[in-house]
């Protein structure tokens, strides 16, 4: 189990961002949150395998298609919560 926050930066609120990231999560088996940010950026935590994670950063990278992704930072995190889902918050 691998646990990763990404932070993704460009035109990516009011764009149906965190509606897209949820599907993707769902679709690759990946537990987490993700949730605006009040700087613009949208924040993503996700505890899955190492190729279900390089599938997601990929799709993150992409975005829906009224999103304008202008870069996603990866960072590693510690497993500290007990997530059985993917859900959207705030």
């Amino acid at each position: 189990m691998f646990v990763r926050h990404y932070y993704v930066s460009g035109l990516v609120q009011g764009v149906g961002y965190r509606y897209f990231t949820q599907t993707v999560a769902v679709r690759y088996g990946i537990r987490g949150w993700v949730r605006n940010m009040s700087d613009g950026r949208v924040e993503i935590r996700a505890e899955a395998d190492a190729d279900a994670l390089g599938k997601f950063r990929s799709e993150l990278e992409r975005g829906p298609f009224a999103a304008q992704v202008a870069g996603v930072v990866e960072q590693e995190a510690l497993l500290s919560e007990a997530l059985t889902s993917f859900s959207i918050r705030g």
